[in-house]
């Protein structure tokens, strides 16, 4: 391991034993999650992403690809594939692209895609409809198995999230994801983060609030 990376980790862990009762925040940007098809179909029947970066979750990671969605209102362009595919195409944004779109807003936890809007995504190759999986992400924190212990948390678990400063306020309703092969991570998008002045990688305190029914 080289002395950059060394510090690096070794600041990394400083960091989150400075902050044992607080949770990080990863700051998600609207991006789409393409299955085997729809990726053959919009890119080509041989064709193999690149990978621009790894994610926050292991085995997740941000394409160099992009493609471009289109609704009844408007159209946004470039945006990032992320990686691997899925068994079902599903793309997230934020409420202010849903307006920008023409698409209703519908709140849902990754992979919930029965009774979501849908939209044309067109990429290099061709365009396609997707009859539903536009999603606006529900707040939710990521958490392994050790986390979840050590914060006293559990799968399903809803929590609020307390934000200081002169935009600070409460997140509420974060819906807690336990795994083994989770990173600690808060997921909110680009509207919440603006709408509280947060930053990538700002630790927040939280409380409790009930589980999911």
């Amino acid at each position: 391991m080289e002395q950059e990376q060394l510090i690096q980790l070794i600041t990394q862990q400083v960091i989150k034993l400075l902050n044992q009762d607080k949770i990080p925040v990863g700051i998600s940007a609207r991006h789409v999650h393409l299955s085997d098809k729809d990726a053959r179909t919009l890119f080509g029947e041989n064709y193999q992403f690149t990978k621009l970066k790894d994610l926050s979750q292991p085995g997740q990671f941000a394409t160099n690809e992009f493609v471009d969605l289109i609704g009844k209102k408007g159209t946004i362009k470039k945006v990032r594939i992320l990686g691997p595919t899925r068994p079902e195409t599903q793309v997230e944004i934020s409420v202010s692209d849903t307006r920008k779109l023409g698409i209703k807003a519908v709140p849902r936890m990754s992979g919930d895609i029965l009774n979501t809007p849908g939209v044309i995504i067109r990429g290099p190759k061709a365009e396609i409809t997707i009859p539903n999986g536009v999603i606006v992400a529900a707040r939710h924190l990521h958490a392994s198995i050790e986390d979840a212990k050590r914060l006293n948390l559990a799968d399903k678990d809803k929590i609020r999230v307390h934000i200081p400063g002169d935009r600070g306020g409460i997140l509420d309703g974060v819906i807690v994801r336990v795994h083994k092969d989770y990173a600690l991570d808060l997921h909110i998008d680009v509207d919440d983060a603006n709408a509280f002045l947060v930053n990538q990688g700002d630790w927040l305190e939280f409380e409790k609030a009930g589980s999911v029914e």
